[in-house]
């Protein structure tokens, strides 16, 4: 269980949460909403030990599983199987096992044979051989093959090792009574695992506290909602599923509009008649008393809800270039003896746009990295066209720096502007006074979305790259972010698993990984999008 009392949050010198009571309990699915740069990810990562509260305390019974938005994958050289296994020590166990399984083949020594049964005694306690099969059922069920869990984790693309983790979290809590704390758990999952990932959490018997804008994951799980008010620095707390709350929440406003407007209704009669009033020197103290009766009618009204603000995201108008901005011939990247994809060709063309396909693994994010210069590949070459400018976005955010201010980023991105007009565009990506100074580390999924998506305005870029550039966004965000596809006249090579952004792209073509097979764009290729 997990209880947090009198809890204060900020960003800067901005209170994203004051004085609330959170409590998390056995049997809680807890769906934890509001606007992008609300709170939401620093309130998981308060609650899950993670961080601390400006004020208030938090009390927690036994260990919660935290996935954050940014994948933490430990040791880079350990196997993703061992890496999940790690979870209930298993990882460790098995290793030393087989070290001494060696050893015993060579020399029956008592002391070894005592050593490798006290170890079996401690392997069976944790669910031995079976929970190595669950593990792998796990893993199975998120998309993850033997291959890739052979594989170590410095090898795996962000979604596969944020797949992993996802893995580890829930493989360390199957079937246990433990509390899982998850942000965006969907990101980098295919239709058939988010299925699988529904029945799951459905099935928890722990507490569950999840932030996600996939609303279908929310009305399949949740029975409770938080949401996170960033008018108003509260979390209003329902006791109801996804689809009842969404109709008590409209219920609740318009509540709040018609009791706000008889309020106002009554009030301006009473401060009418106060005015008259007032013009009688016998009549002063009666006008008072009811000037007083007015403002108490306001004042205990509940604050109405004003609409969240929208990022106005748009993309930059693209500098002049040639006729094919962009060229690459025969790429190739293996890891060891695991090959990626070989010989792969892709000529972007002014203003094209190009959707790149295939299964989780089949090097879409690698050959989209080799393209934007931040990855060799290991054969064939990358060749810029007459006047290409690059833009890239991707989907881990690795370009930012997390040390860095949001400021410090867009004068890096636009060293001719000035401060004043980085600013300006600043605004209309939601980051206003002080908040540009923030480090990038701090910013929540969808901030450093916006912060990257705002790098990208001030470019001049005439070939976008994007990958995955609708991931942690709320609804309305996104919808911005598919308006900005729709209408940039440049050209787009785009990553994703969102549907919705492919039918804003309207892509003229498709490369199929990992084959690298290139084909005319036709609907029946959207079912791969989802699958991918």
């Amino acid at each position: 269980m997990i209880t947090a009392t009198g809890l204060e949050l900020r960003a800067g010198a901005r209170i994203l949460l004051s004085e609330a009571n959170l409590r998390i309990q056995p049997g809680d699915r807890i769906g934890l909403v509001g606007r992008n740069g609300a709170g939401k990810t620093t309130t998981l990562k308060v609650l899950a030990g993670e961080g601390q509260p400006y004020a208030g305390h938090v009390e927690r019974r036994g260990e919660a599983g935290y996935l954050p938005q940014d994948p933490r994958t430990g040791d880079l050289g350990v196997t993703a199987r061992d890496r999940v296994l790690s979870a209930r020590g298993l990882d460790a166990l098995l290793r030393e096992m087989n070290e001494l399984q060696e050893k015993l083949a060579e020399s029956a020594d008592d002391r070894l044979v005592r050593r490798y049964g006290t170890l079996e005694d401690r392997f069976a306690a944790l669910g031995g051989y079976a929970a190595e099969a669950e593990a792998a059922r796990i893993c199975s069920n998120l998309g993850l093959e033997d291959r890739i869990l052979a594989q170590t984790i410095g090898t795996l693309s962000g979604g596969q090792r944020r797949r992993i983790e996802l893995a580890r979290i829930l493989f360390r809590d199957a079937g246990d009574s433990g509390i899982l704390l998850l942000d965006e758990p969907t990101n980098h999952l295919d239709a058939d695992s988010i299925t699988w990932l529904k029945s799951f959490l459905s099935a928890h018997k722990g507490g569950l506290v999840v932030i996600s804008h996939d609303g279908a994951l929310l009305e399949a799980v949740v029975n409770k909602v938080w949401y996170l008010d960033a008018t108003r620095s509260v979390v209003d707390q329902y006791n109801l599923g996804w689809k009842a709350y969404l109709e008590q929440r409209e219920t609740d406003e318009r509540r709040r509009r018609r009791e706000r407007a008889n309020a106002e209704k009554k009030a301006g009669a009473l401060m009418a008649q106060a005015d008259k009033m007032r013009a009688k020197a016998t009549k002063t103290v009666a006008a008072q008393n009811m000037a007083k009766r007015a403002e108490k009618l306001l004042a205990g009204l509940e604050d109405e809800r004003t609409a969240d603000r929208v990022a106005k995201v748009r993309f930059p108008a693209p500098a002049p270039c040639g006729k094919t901005p962009l060229t690459a011939t025969g790429l190739s990247k293996s890891y060891g003896s695991l090959e990626i994809f070989t010989d792969v060709s892709v000529a972007v063309d002014r203003g094209s746009r190009v959707a790149i396909l295939g299964l989780n693994g089949a090097g879409k994010t690698t050959l989209l990295r080799m393209l934007g210069g931040l990855l060799a590949p290991d054969t064939g070459s990358v060749n810029p066209g007459h006047g290409l400018r690059l833009g890239y976005y991707a989907q881990e955010h690795e370009t930012l720096d997390v040390d860095r201010t949001i400021l410090e980023h867009m004068r890096s991105a636009a060293p001719d502007q000035s401060d004043t007009d980085l600013r300006k565009i600043l605004g209309a990506f939601l980051f206003s006074g002080d908040d540009v100074n923030k480090p990038a580390g701090v910013l929540s999924g969808g901030e450093k979305t916006r912060l990257a998506l705002s790098t990208l305005v001030c470019s001049g870029a005439n070939v976008l790259l994007l990958d995955e550039p609708t991931n942690n966004l709320d609804p309305a965000s996104r919808e911005q972010v598919l308006d900005a596809i729709a209408n940039y006249p440049g050209a787009i090579v785009l990553v994703t698993h969102d549907p919705g952004a492919v039918l804003a792209l309207k892509p003229d073509r498709a490369i199929l990984l990992p084959d690298g097979d290139e084909d005319a764009w036709s609907d029946d290729l959207l079912e791969l999008v989802e699958l991918a």
